[in-house]
């Protein structure tokens, strides 16, 4: 057992104490930092926080000189994957400490399995190192093509124990419907796709829980009179972002706010997608897929480059490397920034581990990509933190640096509300009350990398 796993499978009645002195706190609960303050942590919550000259940290605590460095909340990657059920427990604990070397020290994942379940309960007693998780059941979409089968299906995932269900792409509106009405009896939240034959405006009002990737958003902006209304799937995916109306995106905005509804952006993911560079210049692009499994790496290289072909590929691949692509990504780009500008609610996540987003390190990519389309870094921060434990009803006990709260932290080298780049500089990480540093993180790093290579 390494290290790692040692300290992680101390009971709890012997987890560490940790006293960051003279550290600067974000505390996220406000737009600036509180300067020269010990932080002491004990039993995996937050004990104390006061001026460096007033609170002492306990003989039995480890000292951390935190000196010009930043204790802010812990991330969320809120549209996650864990490994196929088939997978080793290597993998799934590789994939989990890649989250958590990043800061990430939440996770919903968003298409479960029995499997996953005990991977949720495993994390979350202590006994595996990883985020703490929310597991989403299997995905409802074509697969549910009659209102008594999503009836069925939200009654056994919700006896089953997942925390939410996953709308997904094919499902028709009066399937959807009946999920609604039984997730709704039953009190379980229903969050993802938006299916195309739904529609984003009818998912509103329906308040989805969640829509992820700002699905169907384009589709909404389509006005009546567009000649594409009859055209087949692909030549719409191909021409409707250049038959849109924009005036509309602020009437879509609006009515996500006053619904309530949240959003899970991932522009990190579709920047992959839709990037015009091929599979081994993202590779070489991108440093942090040395920690992915070189098998899932190539395939990532052979899928991307399947886009690039001159036929489309088999994935609408016609989408990417033309004209239409970054046309999409400017109106996701005005999209985001509108929902922001009128307060409607986001929350952070990038559908890792998809095309050449890698657990956690996708989550740094997609705040700098939040950042590009004007929201602050604050806001920015604030989408990984305070609004997380906004959606899960959590906030007495996370998304904040104060005390009493769950200790999961990070440590940091510069102050991220003056560039959200800066989450980026870690000097450790706090998981649960368990406290590791960026030097065990680069060496549990540089072991996952050598055994990647051979995946």
């Amino acid at each position: 057992m390494s290290s790692l796993g040692a300290l992680w499978l101390l009971p709890a009645a012997h987890a560490q104490t940790i006293a960051f002195e003279n550290v600067n706190i974000v505390p996220m609960d406000r737009e600036h930092a509180i300067e020269n303050q010990t932080a002491i942590i004990r039993d995996g919550r937050i004990a104390q926080i006061g001026p460096a000259n007033r609170v002492k940290a306990p003989e039995d605590a480890e000292r951390i000189n935190a000196s010009g460095k930043y204790l802010m909340p812990g991330l969320a990657e809120m549209h996650g994957h864990l490994p196929s059920p088939d997978a080793p427990k290597s993998l799934v604990e590789h994939f989990l400490f890649l989250y958590i070397a990043n800061g990430v020290t939440t996770v919903r994942g968003m298409q479960g399995n029995p499997v996953a379940l005990q991977i949720r309960e495993d994390v979350n007693a202590g006994k595996l190192p990883g985020p703490r998780l929310y597991v989403a059941g299997p995905p409802f979409g074509g697969n549910v093509r009659t209102p008594e089968m999503a009836e069925k299906m939200v009654r056994e995932q919700k006896a089953a124990g997942y925390d939410l269900l996953k709308i997904s792409e094919g499902m028709g509106p009066e399937a959807y419907d009946a999920v609604v009405r039984t997730a709704r009896e039953l009190r379980i939240d229903f969050a993802g796709h938006v299916p195309n034959g739904v529609g984003v405006r009818r998912v509103i009002q329906a308040r989805q829980r969640s829509i992820d990737h700002l699905d169907n958003y384009i589709e909404g902006l389509e006005p009546e009179t567009s000649p594409l209304r009859s055209s087949d799937a692909r030549v719409r995916a191909r021409d409707l972002p250049f038959h849109v109306d924009e005036g509309k995106i602020g009437e879509l905005v609006r009515l996500t706010r006053d619904a309530g509804v949240w959003n899970i952006p991932t522009m990190a993911c579709w920047e992959n997608f839709y990037s015009a560079d091929d599979g081994e210049k993202l590779r070489s692009s991108i440093p942090e897929v040395r920690y992915m499994p070189r098998s899932a790496v190539d395939n990532w290289v052979k899928g991307k480059n399947s886009l690039l072909r001159p036929d489309g590929g088999p994935f609408l691949g016609f989408l990417v490397g033309g004209k239409t692509g970054p046309r999409v990504m400017d109106l996701r780009r005005k999209i985001l920034r509108a929902l922001h500008e009128v307060g409607a609610k986001i929350a952070l996540g990038t559908d890792s581990p998809q095309i050449f987003s890698v657990p956690g390190f996708s989550i740094h990519r997609e705040m700098s990509l939040m950042a590009q389309c004007g929201m602050k870094p604050f806001d920015v921060l604030r989408t990984g933190t305070r609004n997380v434990a906004e959606y899960f009803g959590t906030l007495e006990e996370t998304g904040t640096v104060e005390q009493g709260k769950r200790a999961d932290l990070i440590l940091l080298e510069a102050n991220p509300l003056e560039d959200v780049a800066n989450v980026r500089r870690r000097a450790g990480v706090v998981v649960n009350g368990r406290w590791m540093a960026e030097s065990e993180i680069q060496k549990r790093l540089s072991e996952l990398a050598a055994a990647a290579e051979k995946m």
